[in-house]
């Protein structure tokens, strides 16, 4: 097929993670000449996206066909994402690769804090990062380290804002939006609800995290950070399919096989606004199992001290295990995780893992750190103007500064109507 060089590059923007990044990213990619298109698939959608965008307001099964003829029509080169699972995400990424369109993807950061996931093609279990220790060795030797900066300006009370007019508008948008169904699992309402009661008990479930650490003090602790059950990475990156699953899973594990003087500390997830009773359901399990004394629940604390702290992480596929491994604590991953390298984690089964833990090979992680770096981690975040606007002044550099001369041509065919 003949192939010309379009005039200038043409991003489609999908949906974001609620809040203002989007936006201000496509506004620096139009300062720099860059054609920029944005699809709405709901209400949410269009708040976060004042002005220049175009609705898709009919059934998935028309998806496939409205969004290839879009591509086509405009000529778009490059798709950007945030999070490669979601149904329509799924067909617009598929269709996007037989067009020869370059696809860079968002996600939360594989290492935390302080920096964003992008990366070509696809993130977590679909990422393309080699998981070879010998070629991650070979790929870092010729790498910079992992700079060492300022931590980046974080609230959760801007993440929280973010979320609810995001999916109040999600809810009140529905009218104009009649068929779009959300990603997400249960009822954006009950959600909302969830968060009012969670915001209102925030002082009590310090004080009980409080309490609950002060009861281990001192005791070899392993620790089991719980991840959202509506999340892809549980959904579709583990063997699972819902938190609780896993958590029976872990429990069960650790009564028939943790040293008898070992405690286990289940830490919720921070943005787990749900109305599932995680504390009584952890205390059920362990006293049917027999280890209730031993099975500790709390909803807050440091988790990157507590990571320091612990004898080992138990990770379905959270991030969260490369706290653990930076302060070189031994995890495991029950799940597909990016990090999940021979040599880096315990590669061994979970019954073993308590009583003879693989500590990680730092230098091997180093290299794996380099190398994730200089593939698709971008300093910024979500949390704060400041974080906000360091994160789309690095997504520039890496947008506009690694497109290779394959991305770069697109079919004729692209080009017309």
């Amino acid at each position: 097929m003949k192939h010309v060089r379009p005039l200038r590059r043409s991003f489609l923007f999908l949906q974001g993670p609620p809040g203002p990044f989007f936006w201000q990213l496509s506004r620096e990619l139009a300062a720099r000449g860059c054609a920029v298109h944005r699809i709405n698939l709901n209400g949410g959608d269009r708040y976060d996206w004042p002005e220049g965008a175009v609705d898709f307001r009919g059934r998935m099964s028309t998806w496939p066909m409205y969004f290839d003829r879009f591509v086509r029509e405009h000529a778009i080169t490059d798709l950007v994402l945030y999070g490669d699972c979601r149904p329509m995400h799924l067909a617009a990424h598929r269709l996007a690769k037989l067009r020869g369109v370059a696809i860079h993807v968002y996600e939360e950061g594989y290492i935390r804090p302080d920096w964003m996931t992008l990366e070509p093609d696809g993130v977590n279990g679909h990422s393309t990062l080699d998981r070879d220790p010998d070629i991650i060795r070979a790929r870092a030797r010729d790498l910079p380290p992992v700079p060492n900066l300022p931590p980046i300006t974080a609230s959760f009370g801007r993440r929280a804002r973010d979320s609810y007019w995001y999916y109040h508008r999600v809810v009140t948008g529905r009218v104009r939006f009649p068929f779009y169904r959300s990603h997400r699992k249960g009822v954006i309402i009950v959600e909302g609800l969830g968060w009012i009661r969670k915001f209102a008990l925030s002082r009590r479930r310090a004080r009980q995290a409080q309490q609950t650490l002060a009861t281990i003090a001192g005791k070899p602790f392993f620790l089991f950070p719980l991840q959202l059950t509506g999340d892809y990475q549980i959904r579709e990156h583990s063997p699972f399919g819902t938190m609780m699953t896993a958590a029976d899973y872990v429990l069960d594990s650790f009564a028939q096989c943790a040293p008898a003087d070992a405690h286990l500390l289940v830490k919720e997830h921070p943005l787990d606004c749900g109305f599932h009773n995680w504390r009584s359901f952890l205390q059920k399990r362990a006293e049917a199992l027999g280890v209730a004394d031993r099975v500790h629940h709390i909803d807050g604390g440091d988790l990157a001290k507590l990571a320091r702290d612990t004898q080992g992480m138990v990770c379905v596929n959270s991030t969260s295990g490369t706290l653990a491994l930076t302060a070189g604590k031994p995890v495991i991953v029950l799940g597909d995780a990016i990090y999940d390298v021979p040599g880096v984690t315990h590669q061994g089964h979970l019954d073993r893992f308590w009583d003879a833990p693989q500590a990680p090979d730092m230098a091997l992680y180093d290299a794996f750190r380099r190398v994730l770096h200089e593939h698709c981690l971008v300093r910024g975040g979500l949390a704060s103007q400041s974080a906000t606007e360091t994160l789309v002044q690095n997504s520039i550099e890496r947008l506009l500064g690694e497109t290779s001369e394959e991305i770069a041509w697109v079919s004729e065919a692209a080009l017309f109507v």
